[in-house]
């Protein structure tokens, strides 16, 4: 093996890379603005979404309650609600979003309510839909608000003081810094992002440097030159590594320089506060100096599995449908490791992707597992170089190069 051979090889293909349009896009183009586009782009069309259900005025509907008469025109007379006429199919006006929840009074409740003792009030909505939801809180709001103030007036007809129903308050504040907040939100769809361009980013060249070159005629040029086998694999091989990286690196510089430019962020619609590091939502730089560590092994292993398998395509096309299916492979343990209540463990430490996109969700929210990064790392870089010894093994088959 020969170092020098090895990067004039890879210089070479270098050059040739950057002359192709689809591997610069592939690369460098989507990489670095799809971070601020889901950043800045998802991000504002959400926020904008739950500010407009916010302020629109839903339609609810009030079953029962013929004789509560004073509830009902209070419910009318707030401003907050549409009170719909009653209809028998509400259930099915809920499903359809054509009223958005509804209050079941019972008979008898504001008499009761008077007393001191009315049964309970019943919300319906549609569960996970967000205007649904939202006019249930409101809802909600409204009856506890009626709760407080009889416990208010049954308090002062006795002579006793409002705050005896509620003795203390509850307060909440945060205690996490910006970096760890940043990390917590992101932590979860960065990962999968990563991992994915990580992959796409080595897919164009790894199929340009095989399956291109064959279609191209230009392969059997390459093999009448005095170097071996195993230099021209490494050399291919370190150039489809250089497009994973590219594009890793592309997207975090993108999502590092959006999250500076982005003065805030929205947390269920909300605002969120600026920290003292002045950025309403920031990553910690070491959290994504340690995703970019972990990404190195696996970037290895996805350029030695894409390599191996744009080998056997006799052109650029037949490549295509071979490692097309592979995205699918790629995706489903990146989001595995989104979902909530999947945490890293010693079994999952060894699986393959699914452990990258947990250990990176962990170290941008500022948690470090060293044990299990070791673990990770180790098993990733064992997997990695098992795959390029695969691909050095199938360079050196004529059947698979000459394949017809």
């Amino acid at each position: 093996m020969s170092w020098r051979t090895i990067g004039t090889i890879y210089a070479k293909e270098l050059r040739d890379s950057l002359r192709d349009r689809r591997t610069l896009l592939s690369t460098i183009v989507i990489p670095t603005f799809v971070m601020p586009a889901l950043v800045m782009g998802v991000g504002k069309v959400a926020s904008t979404v739950v500010s407009r259900a916010r302020e629109e005025i839903p339609r609810v509907m009030v079953i029962g309650g013929a004789d509560s008469p004073g509830i009902r025109a209070e419910l009318e007379k707030s401003g907050r609600f549409k009170v719909e006429a009653a209809s028998a199919d509400w259930r099915s006006l809920i499903s359809e979003k054509r009223v958005r929840a509804a209050a079941e009074i019972p008979a008898g409740f504001e008499q009761a309510l008077e007393a001191g003792s009315a049964p309970a009030v019943t919300l319906y909505d549609y569960e996970g839909e967000l205007k649904s939801g939202l006019a249930v809180e409101q809802l909600r709001n409204f009856f506890v608000g009626l709760r407080d103030r009889a416990i208010a007036r049954l308090l002062k007809a006795r002579g006793l003081p409002p705050t005896i129903a509620r003795p203390f308050e509850l307060e909440q504040a945060n205690v996490a810094p910006p970096e760890k907040i940043g990390g917590n939100l992101l932590g979860g769809i960065v990962p999968y992002l990563i991992i994915l361009l990580c992959f796409m980013g080595a897919m164009n060249p790894a199929m340009d440097l095989t399956a291109g070159e064959k279609e191209r005629g230009t392969m059997e040029t390459l093999l009448c030159c005095p170097a071996s086998r195993t230099d021209i694999v490494l050399g291919k091989f370190c150039m489809v590594l250089t497009g994973s990286l590219i594009a890793v690196v592309c997207s975090l510089v993108s999502m590092g320089i959006t999250l500076t430019v982005v003065g805030a962020s929205f947390v269920g619609g909300r605002p969120v506060p600026a920290g003292p590091a002045g950025a309403a939502l920031s990553i910690d730089p070491a959290g994504i100096l340690g995703v970019l560590a972990m990404v190195i092994p696996v970037a290895v292993l996805f350029s030695a599995i894409l390599f191996t398998v744009s080998l056997f395509a006799k052109s650029f096309k037949e490549a295509q449908s071979y490692t097309a299916p592979l995205v699918f492979i790629v995706i489903i343990p990146a989001i595995i490791g989104i979902l909530p209540g999947i945490d890293l463990n010693f079994r999952l430490a060894l699986f393959p992707i699914l452990n990258i996109s947990l250990v990176c969700k962990e170290m941008l929210s500022g948690v470090w597992h060293w044990g299990y990064i070791a673990v990770i790392f180790g098993s990733t870089a064992l997997y990695a170089a098992v795959a390029l010894s695969l691909s050095v093994m199938m360079f050196r088959r004529e059947d698979v190069i000459f394949r017809t």
